[in-house]
């Protein structure tokens, strides 16, 4: 069943080329063709979830831009955002994956389509019928004008009084975390959901400990601020007060896209106003099985899947 809510992001997606076998990359002869990137993942997984999803980006006039856009089309998301731009090849990156299942990216994203994106192109009806707007830190990273460019859709947003969640996502190939962190202090004031992993705040912020990731969150005016820590579940600091949920357990085999499955997961239920305890696991169900699939997106899960996997604890057929 579809939900009355939708949500719009903004980055980059690329080709993913899938290792055919484990291991380091100089001994992979063969890929598979896949699609990624983190905002379209979180916006596939909410558009999986049932909600209405719309992603901003900007795709080279190329066979792989067609493959990303009738793909990303195809999982029902908006892509009224989306415009093909000639002469900018459409991204890539070449996926390495260990035997436990992690792993290390290598882009190659020189001259990117999504560079020809600018402030003046966020325009107020790309806001009509959004209930909250993603950002990630991905996207901030690409490029220093895209910081302003995530400034015109706070902007916009906020005249709209809808609110908004952002991931971190620490690229260190991208930038240094002296850039990371100058940017991320222009956005932040403006975040009502953060949802970040327990090393990157450490990173950020330079704090760890709960009474001063509070202070952290009050400082910034963060409403909710969800702490991502793997196997270890994860925590949401809401009112000064601290709620923790245990993770699921899973054998993972690709680790890619978790974070982002964990976000469509939050962000579905913190729009239908789920309990606190609830939204945790509801976003921990959604990230153990995404790790369960190979691929940046193939395991982001339907609702149902999710009902069945949090109810039962088990891996529901797929």
């Amino acid at each position: 069943m579809s939900s009355p809510f939708k949500v719009l992001t903004i980055g980059d997606a690329m080709i993913t080329l899938n290792p055919a076998v484990k291991g380091p990359l100089r001994y992979v002869t063969q890929f598979e063709r896949k699609v990624g990137g983190a905002e379209l993942n979180f916006a596939i997984g909410c558009a999986r979830l049932g909600l209405g999803s719309k992603w901003i980006s900007r795709l080279g006039e190329d066979e792989f831009g067609r493959v990303i856009y009738n793909f990303a089309r195809g999982e029902g998301v908006d892509v009224s955002g989306v415009d093909f731009v000639s002469g900018r090849p459409t991204s890539l990156n070449f996926k390495e994956i260990n035997e436990d299942g992690s792993g290390k990216t290598f882009y190659y994203r020189y001259n990117s389509p999504i560079l020809t994106l600018t402030p003046d192109m966020i325009q107020e009806e790309l806001f009509e019928n959004i209930d909250l707007v993603h950002l990630t830190g991905v996207f901030l990273a690409i490029d220093p004008k895209n910081i302003e460019i995530a400034a015109k859709v706070i902007e916009a947003a906020k005249q709209k009084k809808i609110p908004i969640s952002f991931d971190p996502n620490i690229r260190l190939k991208l930038w240094s975390i002296e850039e990371a962190r100058k940017a991320y202090k222009e956005i932040l004031p403006h975040v009502d959901i953060l949802l970040t992993g327990l090393e990157e705040i450490r990173l950020i912020s330079g704090m760890e400990e709960e009474d001063e990731l509070a202070l952290f969150a009050r400082e910034y005016g963060i409403r909710d601020l969800v702490l991502k820590d793997g196997a270890n579940g994860s925590k949401l600091l809401r009112n000064g007060d601290w709620t923790r949920a245990e993770s699921f357990h899973v054998t993972p085999v690709d680790t890619v896209g978790a974070g982002d499955g964990f976000d469509a997961g939050y962000i579905y239920g913190w729009l239908n106003g789920f309990s606190k305890e609830r939204l945790l696991q509801f976003a921990n169900g959604v990230g153990a099985l995404v790790t369960t699939v190979s691929g940046d997106n193939e395991g982001l899960p339907y609702l149902n899947e999710v009902n069945a996997f949090i109810n039962n604890d088990l891996i529901v057929e797929r």
